[in-house]
């Protein structure tokens, strides 16, 4: 296989949404590799986490919903290559930061002694309160106690107080009752503590031999912190304040100083724990609790010079995403019209993005929108510059906000079905201008649609998503005509320019599963015809079919009984050939 530049490597994604008192999790352990320069499609029912997936690549969540957990690395060398003056601010900052890392770095002396001290208090405190066991049942039951709360009230909120009287009483004595389970389970907690509790401080012998197992610790820990630092510790403390510095002199001169020190507590902290500050990932994962890393690479008498990793499921400062939203992450939306400011013309809408983001006067602004408007194939683009939306049709409206959204040259290019809202003449010329541009432009293209006919023109992979998951993943080729989910298989059954005539057209029965819930097994077995016993009890893993298809079913396991794909969609090739003009 030709060996791609990986340009955004996605793992472990959970995406999760605050939602009435509850958490709802839209994207459960996505890991995914997206090339320069290729075409992926990104596709799946409404509500399978499409949107909600590539939103997370330019910081465009919802303000209720946050990164539960994972990494999203941008490798781009352009916006990674970082360079910071030495002028005596900084000098002054790495100064103080190199200091504080050599006194800090006594603590890496007796980090195993301290572990030690911390898993001994541990266990003090879990013989003088609840076990993780009972904490975590504690914690599961108060947790559906809530949830059943919220849902009554919420149940409450939408009854008519003139004509429900009586159910919005029973709903508001299920909600007092309620509140006194929750009351009463919380009393009772807090009483097994106090017992507990009391059980530990009144056991002379327990308490004499943690104070002697405390006593010897702490000595030994005072001991072992007194020693000395290598000189190979103290060169890397040294690279260290200045990847301090480079990480943090993006920022203003305040954000720089809170952000230094606060570089210098985390760093402190896994010090003390005896995290392996040499290791790549465990170093970056101590910066990413603050802002992303900028590895040293070298400097000057004048500046430092590094590349940073840039993780974007950590970007916590707003004026990052400026960088990057836009710049290098672009998007075109569905509906053109409530992607344009309808009182701004055309030409200013386009200008002041570049100008925004690029360095140059209004008269190049204008050369270079111009040249986009034509690009895009507007027809008089000078005469329709300084035009409204509302006098472009949809078709031209779109083929403005794609000339918006790559007045940036971005490295990728994310589509979320930009031709959903218009008419089907003009839906096959949009998809043709963005994979010519393309070409031009040499962006990579994330297509999220739920058309698999402009999967087939579009993309060069393809990755099926159910419930937040992606469940199978390959070339248009191998999802097309050698599907193995029966997810894939519901979805290709269920294309109307696929149905026999005379014959009814294939649905997928039943919903999605509730993102709200913990899912036990396959997401998709209750709706799944081909249902194993398994399906039900344990998640599968992602099977590898060939080196680049990948599927998440149990009828790939060995084991499983040999099932073929439904009789609809065997030797399709043909058929999609006539049916997409492929």
């Amino acid at each position: 296989m030709e060996e791609k530049k990986v340009l955004l490597s996605i793992k472990d994604l959970d995406v999760k949404f605050r939602v009435r008192g509850r958490t709802l999790t839209a994207i459960r352990g996505i890991s995914l590799d997206i090339y320069e320069k290729e075409s992926i499609a990104i596709v799946g029912e409404s509500g399978s986490g499409k949107s909600v997936f590539t939103k997370t690549f330019a910081g465009m969540l919802d303000s209720n919903g946050y990164i539960g957990n994972g990494s999203i690395i941008f490798n781009d060398e352009e916006l990674s290559d970082t360079v910071v003056k030495i002028d005596a601010l900084a000098k002054s900052l790495m100064g103080h930061a190199r200091k504080k890392l050599d006194e800090y770095s006594h603590l890496e002396l007796g980090a195993a002694t301290y572990r030690q001290i911390l898993e001994l208090e541990r266990e003090k405190k879990e013989r003088s309160g609840l076990s993780g066991e009972e904490q975590e049942e504690q914690d599961e039951e108060l947790r559906q106690l809530q949830h059943e709360r919220t849902d009554a009230y919420n149940l409450k909120q939408t009854l008519d107080p003139a004509k429900e009287k009586d159910r919005i009483r029973e709903v508001s004595q299920t909600i007092k009752a309620y509140d006194a389970k929750i009351k009463e389970l919380k009393k009772r907690s807090e009483q097994l503590v106090r017992e507990k509790k009391h059980a530990v401080d009144t056991d002379a012998g327990y308490q004499k031999q943690y104070q002697e197992r405390s006593a010897k610790l702490q000595a030994q820990y005072k001991r072992e912190i007194a020693g000395e630092i290598s000189a190979q510790t103290a060169a890397r403390n040294e690279i260290l304040a200045k990847e301090i510095y480079l990480s943090v002199g993006r920022y203003g001169l305040k954000k720089r100083v809170q952000f230094t020190l606060r570089l210098l507590s985390a760093l402190k902290k896994a010090m003390e724990l005896g995290v392996d500050l040499s290791d790549e990932g465990q170093r970056n994962a101590v910066f990413d609790n603050v802002t992303f890393r900028v590895r040293y690479l070298d400097e000057t008498a004048e500046q430092l010079h590094g590349t940073c990793i840039l993780n974007l499921a950590n970007v916590k400062y707003s004026k990052d995403w400026s960088q990057i939203r836009g710049r290098r992450i672009a998007t075109v939306f569905q509906d053109p019209m409530t992607s344009l400011n309808p009182i701004i013309t055309i030409g200013k809408q386009i200008t002041s993005i570049i100008l925004k983001h690029q360095q140059c006067t209004e008269v190049e602004a204008r050369r270079r929108a111009l040249e986009l408007m034509h690009k895009v194939g507007i027809p008089n683009a000078a005469a329709r510059f300084d035009d409204y939306p509302f006098q472009y049709s949809g078709g031209m409206r779109q083929r403005i906000v794609i000339a918006i959204a790559l007045s940036c040259q971005p490295k990728i290019l994310i589509c979320d079905e930009p031709t959903t809202a218009l008419d089907v003449t003009i839906q096959a010329q949009i998809l043709q201008l963005i994979k010519d541009l393309q070409k031009d432009f040499d962006y990579t293209i994330v297509f999220i649609t739920h058309d698999l006919g402009v999967v087939a023109n579009v993309a060069d992979r393809v990755a099926v998503l159910y419930a937040g998951q992606i469940i199978e993943l390959g070339t248009v080729k191998e999802v097309f005509y050698d599907p193995r989910h029966p997810y894939t298989w519901a979805l290709l059954s269920s294309l109307p320019q696929l149905a026999q005539k005379n014959t009814k057209l294939y649905s997928i029965t039943g919903t999605p599963p509730s993102l709200y819930n913990t899912i036990v097994g396959d997401a998709f077995a209750p709706r799944n015809p081909y249902c194993l016993q398994i399906d039900t009890l344990k998640e599968p893993p992602m099977f590898q079919v060939s080196e680049t298809h990948f599927a998440k079913t149990w009828l790939l396991d060995p084991r499983a009984p040999k099932i073929s794909k439904p009789e609809g969609i065997e030797n399709i090739h043909e058929k999609l050939m006539a049916a997409f003009n492929i």
